[in-house]
């Protein structure tokens, strides 16, 4: 009989006996890239991870009026940087999980690139809102340095967020749309982009806060800074210095 105690105690002291769910609020740049680590972190840890997605600053404020999150994913550096300033979130666990890159895209012309921005030969270009998605700052960043943002001003479509953006592309609405690289590579699409030249606008660096500590979001935040994660990022596009 001891030992059967000592048996069943194991098994409810082990990994997946304790596994928990990790509530993610995440940019939607990233959050094919997310899904992807969430399968191996659940694999290395029995946590699961629930993402939300949506453009940066909508989730930040969804944070700061108590969304039940506990991390947030951003695009960008500044809104966890306020978020933790509001004392929302814990400071010290803040960090930069990537570096996101910049491309502009069509489904259906082999022309994307400088060329045809300043050309103006098209009906419609897509960016993410810039108030509240860090990729369309980005974009309208790469406008105002090729001093093109009042020729196509007219020709502006608005995304709620870069994924929205890219399906203005998809189904026909624009002719070109800024996005993420990391969107491309991981619909396999390969061809009928140009890379942006990082040159043209502010790093996109994506940090990670943590909101409410606990065994599986804390053990979320150090597997983003592991090898395995760090790969499949890679893959993605991401790097991780600007």
């Amino acid at each position: 009989m001891p030992r059967l105690r000592l048996a069943l105690l194991c098994l409810c002291l082990s990994p997946l006996a304790l596994a928990d769910t990790v509530n993610v609020a995440v940019a939607s740049n990233f959050q094919q890239t997310l899904d992807k680590i969430a399968a191996a972190f659940k694999a290395a840890t029995g946590h699961e991870v629930k993402a939300s997605a949506g453009a940066s600053g909508k989730l930040a404020a969804q944070i700061r009026q108590g969304a039940p999150f506990d991390v947030f994913l951003s695009a960008d550096n500044e809104r966890p940087t306020e978020l933790a300033r509001a004392g929302v979130g814990l400071p010290s666990s803040q960090f930069t999980y990537a570096y996101g890159q910049l491309a502009l895209w069509s489904k259906k012309r082999g022309d994307a690139g400088e060329a045809a921005l300043r050309q103006g030969n098209f009906n419609k270009l897509a960016v993410a809102n810039p108030a509240t998605a860090p990729y369309g700052r980005a974009a309208m960043e790469t406008l105002a340095a090729l001093k093109l943002e009042a020729a196509v001003q007219a020709k502006l479509l608005t995304g709620d967020n870069i994924g929205q953006t890219m399906q203005f592309a998809e189904v026909g609405g624009a002719d070109f749309a800024f996005v993420a690289y990391s969107q491309l590579l991981e619909q396999g699409i390969r061809d009928h982009y140009w890379l942006v030249p990082e040159k043209l606008h502010q790093p996109i660096r994506q940090d990670a806060l943590l909101i409410k500590a606990g065994p599986a979001a804390n053990a979320l935040m150090a597997f983003l800074k592991g090898e395995r994660a760090r790969a499949l990022m890679a893959q993605a596009g991401y790097r991780f210095k600007p």
